[in-house]
């Protein structure tokens, strides 16, 4: 058993809450350009109010527990773990609360390579207990534009979690996945689910596109998100997003392990 002790001391050993990896200079810069309304950095988030740079740094001192002062220009980033412990146990209500009611799930990532393996033992956890995972629009061309210029990638599953791969790829299947943060993908399962008459999600677990493109269009939606990332906590905010787990989402993908397993534990669905 994970317990909120052992896992406080696992955030902070393993850089994913206390200092992480982010640099300030890299946050900073990610509040500025949403304050810009950069579509790179919203993520599929249509604001709805007017966020300074300064207002999106406050927020982000009051979710995550980074430096409020605007002069502190760089160094490492801060995550408080207490605010990312709080914001687990909220997450485990939203899951056990799924798992009562037995209702639909969509789980992606835009992170693949780090968090693949953190939402596909949720993913079992869910159907264990009678939720049904979805998986629409599997092998869907979605077109994302990235800072290559538009690339074409394929909409695939791996244990009940969407991801985008390359859609040239020569062996589909061999390869992890894309990096993206695109909404795309989320719009795209999303939009097959409901052109297939259903079922939609009643519950969306992601990060980056899919977990603001999906309460952008007013799903439950609950994720991980760094503390360069201001779109979900901004969209939690405002009430577009239900969780936001504040944490370094670049640490090794096995450091995400026990987060899950507190997670199953809190929600009374370990396996």
């Amino acid at each position: 058993m994970v317990t909120a002790d052992r896992l406080r001391a696992h955030l902070l050993h393993s850089g994913l809450a206390g200092v992480v990896g982010t640099a300030r200079e890299e946050s900073l810069r990610s509040y500025r350009l949403f304050a810009a309304r950069d579509p790179r950095v919203l993520i599929g988030l249509d604001p709805v109010g007017t966020w300074s740079e300064r207002e999106v740094l406050a927020l982000m001192a009051e979710r995550c527990g980074v430096a409020a002062d605007p002069g502190r220009m760089s160094g490492p980033e801060v995550i408080d773990p207490e605010r990312t412990l709080a914001a687990l146990d909220a997450c485990a209500s939203l899951l056990a609360e799924a798992a009562r009611r037995r209702v639909p799930v969509l789980l992606g990532t835009g992170h693949p390579h780090r968090l693949l393996g953190f939402y596909a033992v949720l993913a079992d956890a869910l159907s264990a207990a009678g939720c049904e995972i979805l998986t629409p629009a599997q092998g869907r061309c979605v077109d994302i534009t990235t800072r290559f210029g538009l690339r074409t990638g394929r909409l695939d599953y791996v244990r009940g979690v969407g991801l985008v791969r390359g859609a040239t790829a020569r062996r589909p299947g061999c390869e992890p996945g894309a990096h993206t943060h695109s909404p795309l993908p989320v719009r795209a399962a999303l939009a097959a689910a409901a052109d297939a008459g259903g079922p939609l999600p009643q519950l969306v677990i992601g990060d980056h596109g899919w977990v603001c493109g999906a309460g952008q269009l007013g799903f439950e939606s609950v994720g991980p998100a760094d503390v360069n990332d201001p779109a979900p906590f901004v969209g939690q905010a405002e009430g577009a997003v239900s969780v936001v787990v504040p944490v370094d989402d670049g640490a090794r993908s096995d450091y995400y392990l026990p987060l899950t397993r507190y997670v199953l534990n809190r929600a009374c669905l370990s396996q």
